[in-house]
């Protein structure tokens, strides 16, 4: 099994990698073939599929990149960390949390992101 944190960390270098060739062959290292990754505003199942969703992002936000912002928990499989998108001025612009599901070998296969941070919770607690 690979280190789950390395993992996670090649999927966002490879996400927001913007030389296509480095990173397809970064979120290959991350992803199983038959991967799915799920954010808010879009879905891609297929390894192929999470390249082209990484394309997609890198054109809306050109020179930005990804890196993790907490250490990485985990058991029976998954695991969640939080993350966030930096500007080409290394400014934050977006904040984010993954919950991940683990395939057999430690690569990801599957990807589920939440933007921001949890809502607080209304009223008096329960």
């Amino acid at each position: 099994m690979r280190d789950i944190t390395t993992i996670i960390d090649l999927y966002l270098a490879g996400y927001g990698e913007p030389d296509p060739a480095k990173s397809g062959e970064l979120l290959a290292r991350a992803f199983t073939d038959d991967a799915s990754l799920i954010d808010p505003p879009l879905e891609a199942k297929g390894l192929d599929g999470i390249i082209t969703m990484a394309r997609t992002v890198q054109s809306l936000y050109p020179g930005h990149r990804f890196r993790r912002t907490t250490g990485v928990d985990e058991h029976h499989g998954f695991a969640r960390y939080g993350w966030q998108l930096l500007g080409t001025d290394g400014a934050e612009v977006l904040t984010g949390m993954d919950i991940v599901e683990l395939a057999g070998d430690g690569r990801l296969a599957q990807v589920v992101g939440f933007f921001g941070a949890p809502a607080a919770l209304a009223g008096t607690t329960p």
